[in-house]
């Protein structure tokens, strides 16, 4: 409509009742993408930050590493705990 009647886009955003914001989005989608463009699903905003970076093998190696080390030193604090409950009951 409002390139067939050549309209500014505050007219066209009044006659339609919408923000001359909108009408600028819609208008790029439409120079951009053509007529279909304007019938896909645009919710949300689109995600700006970088893609996950891809980790090499040796920071993988290191990182299992630290896990399983994690791991480790968990089980010894829960083997240790259970002997102090089992400590107390005793002592009740």
């Amino acid at each position: 409509t409002m390139h067939r009647e050549k309209l500014s886009y505050r007219e066209t955003a009044r006659q339609f009742d919408i923000s001359n914001s909108r009408v600028t989005a819609w208008e790029r989608i439409y120079l951009e993408e053509g007529a279909d463009g304007l019938y896909a699903e645009r919710r949300g905003r689109k995600s700006t930050g970088r893609p996950p970076k891809i980790k090499k093998e040796e920071d993988l190696i290191a990182e299992v590493q630290r896990l399983r080390a994690v791991n480790a030193y968990l089980k010894k604090l829960n083997a240790l705990v259970a002997e102090r409950v089992q400590q107390e009951k005793k002592h009740k």
